[in-house]
């Protein structure tokens, strides 16, 4: 048995099992989160180019935010991207760290396109989420030159072919067709970001429906995609085998993000919340030392550009700039990255103060552990420090439903009519009879 079919004999097997109460809790969890982080992004310039783009185009079968029907693939990529851009999403860290609810609106876009219920849909989350996480625990690609949404096209693919009921054999090739085609290039996440870093998974989402959907008709795929002569093994990850254990599910190991900022800085900001209680005026800090582990440094620290950010996409990327702005502020929020925000000079005075390195031992912590430790003096003399392994959100310090509402409520108040309505139905997920009932809700509060 290949990787592929060992990947469509476990979607075969997981539709007909029960998923445990905690995991369709998780799963629930996660798809408000993203229509939470959804609507944030709604007035982000890309999501309006790619509204703008898509909306031209009569199409049928899925839901997409902000537009009505359209194509499933197209809604896969609007809704997608939406999820995404703001960096707000949830989080899996191992040898490659990737966001797997990314997978989430291509996996709804599908069920959309047959009327699924609530609980086939969450099968199809926790399918996309197995793959998204065990892909990542195999190998790290980035350091090959590829990107981590290589992986994502793979997840949605499987997630869409649960969700479209295919057979074993067309899932294998719904396999074949999305690891061939969607193999994408780190140089979306190196030096000075583009709009691109927060679409890149939305259309490797869209790309992975898109193989399920030709699969589903009869389209093949080459084969063996993975161990073949010019596969992916030797292409892109080296060799590497995925096993599926009896009831372990990898969504209990992903982590809700408490903050807006690329996840290895997660802790990094709760420690300086920590501290900035201890700080009256921020023009009076002398010097700021950050000890963090080498994952962290290497994407979020080295590049030059990351000590000066210009657009949304690198400040969310920069440690120096997430410290010093949080420092500045004392909270930091999905406004942090305006425009007017990035170019102050309070800001880049205290980025010039900062100084980071790789802690002693804390690589050790990796990738359970996201430690970060910040020492901040002031020039009366004080110093002030604290260091943090598990940002709230993280699996072991996980939100409660009361702080997850909050992040819901204060993302989609001012944009959904029906907010709290919204929530209420997510929350009786696996009780829908068709999940067409979420986006069409959604679409019908949305104040525009």
């Amino acid at each position: 048995m290949n990787l592929a079919e060992k990947i469509a004999d476990y979607v075969v097997r997981l539709r007909d099992t029960k998923i445990p109460k905690d995991v369709i809790r998780l799963v629930k969890e996660r798809v408000v989160d993203s229509i939470g982080v959804a609507i944030g992004a709604y007035d982000a310039p890309p999501i309006t180019i790619a509204r703008s783009v898509l909306s031209r185009f009569d199409g049928k079968g899925a839901i997409g935010i902000g537009v009505g029907s359209m194509t499933p693939d197209h809604a896969a990529f609007l809704n997608s991207a939406m999820v995404r851009y703001i960096d707000f999403n949830d989080t899996y860290l191992s040898k490659e760290a990737l966001h797997p609810s990314d997978n989430i609106p291509a996996v709804q876009a599908a069920g959309e396109f047959l009327g699924i219920d609530g609980l086939t849909f969450i099968k199809g989350i926790v399918a996309a989420y197995e793959l998204s996480c065990r892909l990542a625990d195999a190998s790290s690609i980035r350091n090959r030159g590829w990107d981590h949404v290589t992986y994502i096209a793979i997840a949605s693919a499987v997630g869409s072919a649960l969700a479209l009921d295919l057979p074993e054999e067309k899932i294998v090739q719904t396999v074949n067709l999305a690891a061939t085609p969607n193999i994408a290039l780190r140089q979306t996440r190196v030096g000075e970001l583009s709009m691109w870093k927060g679409c890149a998974a939305a259309n490797a989402a869209r790309n992975g429906l898109f193989a399920a959907l030709l699969a589903m008709e009869g389209m093949t795929g080459p084969s063996p995609v993975f161990e073949g002569e010019r596969g992916f093994f030797k292409q892109v990850s080296g060799e590497f085998e995925l096993e599926f254990p009896k009831d372990e599910y990898k969504i209990r190991e992903t982590s809700i993000k408490k903050h807006p900022v690329e996840y290895h800085s997660m802790s990094a900001v709760d420690a300086v919340l920590n501290i900035r209680k201890n700080i009256d005026d921020p023009s009076k800090i002398t010097k700021i030392h950050i000890d963090t582990f080498t994952v962290s440094y290497e994407i979020i620290v080295k590049d030059p550009e990351k000590w000066d950010p210009k657009t949304k996409e690198t400040a969310d990327h920069s440690l120096p700039y997430i410290v010093a702005t949080t420092l500045y502020d004392g909270y930091i929020w999905v406004d942090s990255y305006d425009d007017e925000k990035l170019k102050r000079k309070e800001v880049k005075d205290l980025i010039k103060k900062i100084d980071i390195a790789v802690g002693p031992g804390f690589d050790e912590y990796y990738p359970i552990g996201i430690p970060n430790r910040i020492v901040v003096e002031v020039a009366e003399g004080a110093v002030y420090e604290d260091t943090v392994i598990y940002p709230k959100g993280h699996f072991k310090n996980p939100m409660s439903s009361e702080e997850l509402y909050e992040k819901f409520e204060r993302l989609t108040k001012d944009r959904l009519s029906n907010y709290k309505d919204i929530w209420d139905m997510v929350w009786r997920l696996e009780s829908l009879d068709d999940i067409k009932e979420i986006n069409e809700a959604i679409n019908a509060g949305l104040i525009r």
